[in-house]
């Protein structure tokens, strides 16, 4: 391949002619006074596209996350995540140390989260238990594969949580994929969470941010804690120019990258040494382990020579991520090779 192509996310996309030539033009002030005239119009824009009060703009996911928790919770508290949740694995343990509060992680299959799995971790301040103080959800699942969880499931987890009034925070860094993926309305798929973090740095195409909306007076808090965390950026209108033309234009081509993932999925079923499951491919996100003692290092590096970068995830797992950046004749040189390097590493194994 002439050039590399990169799956080992979705962020690694870059800003096409649009976002720099809006980047450059951007009219700026200061946000931490709250005077970027072009953050202030992505945060209007963003509350309004998901029926909120106001919305933040904040460098990372992360970042969006942490505030969130320490918006909903007290120290000494516990946050009910799945197993998996990006908050507990890739958080860098931020919710102990900002929150003072500690992920209950409960196992779902493919990550999807219901009532059902939540509700035996509830506790309730006792002599001996931290009480749970939020329930975190992940749509889509990260490390499941791009899972989405349905709406009628998360219906009955805000329905059930408001009656134990506990607040529910949305992990919606790719929640227009999961939209996309169901045919539902972002508005729709998220209107019962007290909160909700979403990436403009993923599928949706922005080199740089994240967005958490809620009520204004929660974003007024946030603010600070944003601050606090040191995600007061000055003059971001350049970073929010881009992320205006993600939030407008990014959600209508997802489509493009959930039939990507697919073909790749499909392809690797067909081949020796690979064990997937094709029902799990829902968006963006392919997650593949290899057997008879093949490593995903292994092949990793070998892909890397033909100008393919993917993600060893496990010793024998490996995970490809569609994006803008890579389009179908790279997923199909990409499939060809992955299946050629796979036979070649079996057989040198």
């Amino acid at each position: 391949m002439s050039s590399i192509v990169d799956f080992r996310s979705d962020t690694v996309t870059r800003p096409s002619p649009e976002m720099r030539a809006a980047m450059a033009a951007a009219e700026v002030g200061d946000d931490v006074y709250g005077e970027d005239p072009t953050v202030n119009l992505l945060e209007r824009r963003a509350a309004k596209l998901f029926g909120r009060e106001a919305a933040l703009f904040v460098p990372t996911g992360t970042m969006g996350n942490q505030i969130a928790i320490r918006l909903h919770t007290q120290p000494g508290q516990e946050i009910i995540a799945e197993s998996r949740a990006h908050i507990l694995d890739w958080e860098m343990a931020t919710t102990a140390v900002f929150s003072g509060c500690l992920v209950r992680a409960v196992p779902a299959e493919r990550g999807i989260l219901t009532w059902q799995h939540i509700e035996p971790a509830i506790y309730k301040r006792g002599a001996f238990r931290a009480a749970t103080g939020l329930i975190e959800i992940e749509n889509t699942a990260n490390l499941a594969g791009g899972t989405v969880t349905p709406l009628p499931a998360l219906e009955e987890i805000w329905t059930n949580a408001k009656e134990r009034k506990l607040p529910t925070h949305l992990d919606g860094a790719r929640i227009f994929n999961a939209a996309v993926a169901l045919g539902v309305d972002v508005k729709a798929l998220t209107r019962g969470f007290d909160t909700v973090m979403f990436c403009l740095s993923k599928g949706l195409g922005a080199p740089v941010g994240s967005i958490l909306v809620g009520s204004a007076e929660q974003m007024e808090r946030a603010r600070l804690f944003r601050k606090a965390l040191g995600g007061g950026m000055r003059q971001a209108g350049v970073l929010a120019a881009a992320g205006l033309i993600a939030l407008e234009q990014g959600p209508a081509r997802l489509h493009e990258d959930h039939s990507n993932a697919r073909m790749l999925a499909e392809a690797l079923a067909k081949t020796d040494n690979v064990v997937i499951d094709i029902d799990a491919v829902e968006t963006n996100i392919v997650i593949f382990r290899l057997t008879g003692g093949l490593s995903a290092a292994d092949v990793v590096a070998r892909l890397k020579a033909h100008g393919i970068l993917a993600s060893a995830f496990a010793h024998d797992a490996i995970r490809l991520v569609t994006h803008l950046d890579v389009d179908r004749a790279a997923c199909v040189t990409a499939a060809e090779a992955l299946a050629a390097e796979i036979e070649a590493a079996a057989k040198a194994a």
